[in-house]
């Protein structure tokens, strides 16, 4: 009967070690994604940073600078069209600058993600020489984290303009 006793205190003993060691390890996994989670204002600083080159790239017509926001193997996904791939993309703003249209500005309306990754949606206007809008609509566009150096994975756009008649 003893042995009996010290067999089962043994057993609580490790039973309670390991539930012990599991309450750690779980804490431990709780915290790392808090640890690793988004810095906020840093995204809004570094996306805002980015949409003001953006749109002066654009106002300048700088087709190249606009393309090398991308990663090679990005996508462009808007409406009524196929997908706008890796080397197409240059090609892609060279057409959108060219239409004449000065002003394209962009306004974050959320931010979320991780280390990795940072998805962002917003608003876009687009406005003529004369400040009338020409086109307005919203989009989500997915940055991702390669060695250090964000770049726009997916950019997915659409108008909120009626169609046209």
């Amino acid at each position: 009967m003893q042995k009996t006793h010290l067999l089962l205190a043994v057993v609580i003993i490790i039973f309670g070690m390991l539930s012990c060691n599991q309450g750690s390890n779980l804490k431990e996994a709780k915290e790392k994604p808090a640890a690793a989670g988004l810095d906020k204002q840093w995204a809004k600083s570094f996306i805002d940073s980015i949409n003001a080159k953006f749109s002066e790239q654009f106002r300048a017509a700088d087709s190249a600078a606009l393309a090398s926001h991308y990663w090679p193997d990005a996508e462009i996904l808007l409406s009524n069209s196929d997908a706008i791939k890796g080397p197409e993309i240059l090609g892609a703003w060279g057409s959108m600058t060219r239409m004449g249209i000065p002003y394209f500005t962009f306004t974050t309306t959320d931010i979320a993600g991780d280390a990795d990754y940072l998805i962002e949606t917003g608003k876009y206007e687009m406005k003529d020489a004369k400040q009338t809008l020409v086109d307005k609509g919203k989009y989500v566009v997915v940055w991702q984290n390669r060695n250090g150096e964000w770049k726009l994975y997916r950019d997915i756009g659409n108008t909120s303009m009626p169609a046209a008649k």
